[in-house]
């Protein structure tokens, strides 16, 4: 059923490049090679993220993990997850761009180990760098007004503020300053990252308007990934149908669905 789904409702185009879906999916910590390519599948994703450095490291296996990425059918978004400074950042993209075969790159440099947050003056820095020398540059940051103008002047046609902290499955931790993001900058796509660890969690990113998810640990980690997967796929849907189709406002006292004044009124006592 969910292969009728009107994809025309999940499509947006970062950097000029239509995707038929608004979920990006991972690609770490599955229990199987088999079990991430029928999760890939299940969620309709048009994009998966894959870490250089942990590929470099499986050896022989890394490989086999290419070819398995190959045959998926999804586009490549490398990242340069565990990157601790810009100059390593930089480096990690430029080796990413020449085994992947394509000029796009997350770029996460990290500035906390507990927390994963990003560093901003790094990633600055190095999205800097990477957009004059041509990367398509998905940058993984927070909610800072100030950092994403710099991001936006240095070449990013597109941020990716976390909804919370890497692996934590939170949600949306500070809906406020994602509300705000996405009001101050309205004709820029941006995808929540990170910090989602339900489907519901990417419903209400949608419903504020954001215009995609990233997320892996939400998928890879339960109890039954491929239908998890199914799971934020419907959610997606639902998300972005609901903000398209105007969601109502709040209220602070309650007005009844059906109207009081001018209804008649029967006093079935007396008959």
């Amino acid at each position: 059923m969910l292969d009728k789904v009107d994809t025309g409702l999940r499509s947006f185009a970062p950097y000029g490049v239509e995707l038929q879906s608004r979920l990006l999916l991972g690609t770490a910590q599955y229990p199987s090679p088999q079990v991430l390519a029928d999760a890939v599948k299940a969620s309709g994703t048009s994009v998966i993220t894959v870490s250089l450095r942990r590929e470099q490291a499986r050896g022989k296996t890394g490989e086999r993990f290419m070819e398995l990425i190959q045959q998926m059918g999804a586009r490549v978004l490398p990242n340069t997850a565990g990157c601790r400074t810009p100059k390593e950042a930089i480096v990690t993209a430029q080796m990413a761009r020449e085994l992947f075969d394509t000029d796009w790159i997350k770029l996460e440099v990290i500035a906390n180990d507990d927390t994963l947050q990003p560093d901003l003056f790094g990633l600055v820095e190095a999205a800097n760098v990477l957009a004059r020398d041509g990367f398509k540059v998905f940058p993984y940051t927070t909610e800072d007004l100030g950092a994403a103008e710099r991001l936006l002047t240095a070449g990013c046609e597109i941020l990716m503020p976390w909804g919370a902290p890497i692996g934590t499955g939170r949600g949306l931790a500070n809906p406020y300053a994602l509300r705000v993001m996405r009001n101050y900058f309205p004709g820029v796509p941006l995808v929540v990252d990170a910090g989602i660890g339900a489907p519901s969690h990417a419903a209400q990113a949608f419903e504020m308007g954001y215009d995609a998810v990233l997320l892996n640990t939400a998928v890879s980690k339960a109890a039954d990934p491929v239908r998890m997967a199914a799971a934020f796929r419907a959610a997606v849907d639902a998300g972005r149908t609901a903000y398209e189709a105007g969601l109502m406002e709040m209220r602070d006292m309650a007005q009844p669905s059906t109207p009081v004044a001018g209804t008649p009124f029967f006093d079935l006592a007396r008959g």
